[in-house]
């Protein structure tokens, strides 16, 4: 015996692909030539502020150093590195976050960025962790912080603290992971006042360097109320010959109460490495399954390179590309199992491994599709990307089923969105549309999404988008873009009666259509990976190359302690797809 289960579904996957023998040097350059951008702007950001000589020489580990000391070599995946929503002046969150394997174990780690302002709250950080937050919750990881957080930057509070999405949210949050039995733990550095001392304490588990402090407020708000309700000259000078002559007030809340009096925290140690180690050793204390439970096959490296990805995906919006090629070079051993082949042959639907690990996949055909969709009659042709009846029906279908046999998904998404017209509304593409948003919400199974080109209007949020709360995070390519429409059609729809208008009145029609091209010049400056990314579209822009690792990582976590699971032998998608081949699959040959 091999020692997997159902080996006649599972171990004999069709195997799709095949040899990439031509290349396209121009279109490849230009992948990388983005891929180049994102990299150095993401290091950019982790250079700035105060230099790592500086806190290394104070005794402390940069929030990067604290990372790669918590993590399993070579297990880091960053999310949200180019998130700043609000162009602060750090060009971030004032966080570093994304996914780690911590002794054996995936979780979700934020590092306060204690080069920049020892990590204050600025705009968009809370944002940031609530979907630090989201992604723990849908993959039931434990979530780590390691925090050096000095509080609000007050200069700009209103924009920090008070909404619903603010400053204090991410607190409810913990809550509620600890409510749904997800572990939520702490290494705790630096002065941790006000927002930082509700940060520090919100999780489980609470782990100390011996300098670190939290509390309710800092000892800035100890010494700096003023009785007037303003400054005069008299409190100005008060204020600076306390701080050159007075006492030196201590941060309150240090660890001599927090250990030694409240026992809030567990362990202090001297080195920021020895709080990491010790949050080493409870991740390792924490419930997961080893994922050869799971497995259905032996791991596999895919069939052929993942480098060929940067020549089978064309950067032109407008050319088509054979997605059976991407798949065939993501998952093990290129093998895939099509669910319903040819029908709804917008959509390209199935099962595939990761890791030996069963996931569920869903893609958009790019081709044309001849007499499709069968509601507009014999000689329609359809075109890759865009949903039609058929296809919205087919995916309906495909997520209930992962939802039952508890598989996860990865949607890789290219699309310009969902059919329109009188045609397409009396074929119910709407209610199908609100029906696959019903479908995935109900799916308890954690999702991915990849955005391999476009992401396009409602087919962007019923494809696996990240607004559903399904979704684990979402990634974006080089080749990424990210609008409602396109610039051209934008262009169109606004100023077509325009153009009637000036036509009639027998006037130039120059200076719309340098309108028109200047919309349409505006939308692709604004849909580009690196802007998507900073405006928090999508969570991270990933090289091709490294597309494999990711999803690996996702799948992995995704099995690491699921809330429930559907043994291999009753499952029921696998033997839908062998019924459909066996019964239906030569009505819908291609």
């Amino acid at each position: 015996m091999n020692g997997y289960s159902m080996p006649r579904y599972f171990q004999n996957m069709p195997a799709i692909g095949e040899p990439l023998y031509n290349t396209d040097a121009e279109n490849c350059q230009e992948i990388k030539a983005v891929e180049k951008e994102i990299f150095e702007s993401v290091q950019a950001i982790l250079a700035a502020g105060r230099s790592d000589e500086s806190l290394n020489s104070k005794g402390q580990l940069t929030a990067m150093q604290r990372i790669h000391a918590l993590i399993d070599e070579g297990t880091w995946y960053p999310l949200n590195s180019l998130y700043n929503p609000s162009s602060n002046s750090s060009g971030s969150t004032n966080v570093i976050k994304g996914l780690g394997r911590v002794n054996g174990r995936w979780a979700v780690i934020v590092a306060s960025d204690n080069k920049k302002a020892a990590g204050t709250w600025v705009p968009g950080q809370s944002e940031n962790l609530l979907r630090a937050s989201d992604t723990a919750k849908v993959l039931r990881i434990p979530l780590i912080y390691l925090l050096n957080c000095a509080g609000v930057q007050f200069d700009v509070q209103e924009k920090v603290y008070p909404n619903r999405r603010g400053g204090g949210a991410p607190f409810y949050r913990n809550a509620e992971l600890a409510q749904l039995g997800v572990p939520v733990l702490v290494g705790i550095f630096g002065t941790n006042p006000a927002g930082g001392g509700y940060h520090s304490i919100s999780p489980t588990i609470l782990i100390a360097q011996k300098d670190a402090s939290m509390a309710v407020g800092g000892a800035g708000i100890l010494s700096g109320m003023a009785p007037a309700g303003r400054v005069d000259h008299t409190y100005a000078e008060a204020l600076v010959d306390a701080q050159l002559n007075g006492p030196k007030v201590p941060a309150p809340g240090s660890m001599s109460i927090h250990h030694d009096i409240t026992g809030f925290v567990r362990e202090v140690y001297d080195s920021d490495t020895g709080v990491t180690d010790a949050l080493r050793k409870y991740m390792g204390d924490l419930p997961a399954y080893n994922l050869d439970y799971f497995r259905v096959a032996p791991p596999a490296e895919p069939e052929y390179p993942a480098e060929d990805l940067y020549h089978i995906i064309p950067v032109d919006q407008k050319l088509f590309y054979d997605v059976y090629q991407v798949i065939a070079r993501l998952f093990d051993g290129s093998c895939f199992q099509e669910f319903k082949k040819g029908y709804g042959p917008e959509m390209i639907t199935g099962l595939a491994r990761l890791d030996g690990l069963l996931v569920g996949v869903v893609a958009n055909k790019q081709d044309f599709l001849i007499n499709y969709p069968e509601y507009r009659g014999e000689d329609a042709i359809g075109v890759g990307g865009k949903l039609y009846r058929q296809g919205l029906i087919k995916i309906n279908e495909f997520v209930s089923l992962c939802a039952r046999d508890r598989i996860p998904i990865i949607w890789l998404q290219d699309t310009s969105g969902i059919d329109v017209g009188d045609l397409a509304e009396q074929a119910e593409l709407l209610g199908l549309g609100q029906s696959l948003i019903y479908s995935v919400q109900n799916c308890a199974s954690a999702q991915l999404e990849v955005t391999v080109r476009k992401a396009s209007a409602a087919a962007h949020y019923v494809l696996g988008g990240p607004q559903g709360e399904r979704n684990a995070f979402s990634l974006g390519l080089a080749t990424s873009e990210y609008y409602v429409m396109n610039g051209e059609t934008a262009a169109a729809a606004m100023y077509v009666r325009k153009l009637v208008k000036d036509h009639k009145a027998g006037k130039p029609l120059d200076e719309t259509i340098d309108l028109m091209n200047a919309m349409i010049e505006d939308y692709h400056a604004k849909s580009r990976p690196k802007v998507c990314a900073e405006l928090g579209m999508v969570d991270e822009i990933v090289p091709l190359d490294q597309l494999r690792g990711y999803l690996m990582a996702f799948v992995q976590s995704a099995y690491q302690n699921p809330a429930s699971v559907c043994p291999m032998h009753q499952m029921l998608l696998p033997r839908c797809i062998k019924e459909f081949d066996t019964l239906c699959a030569d009505v819908f040959e291609e």
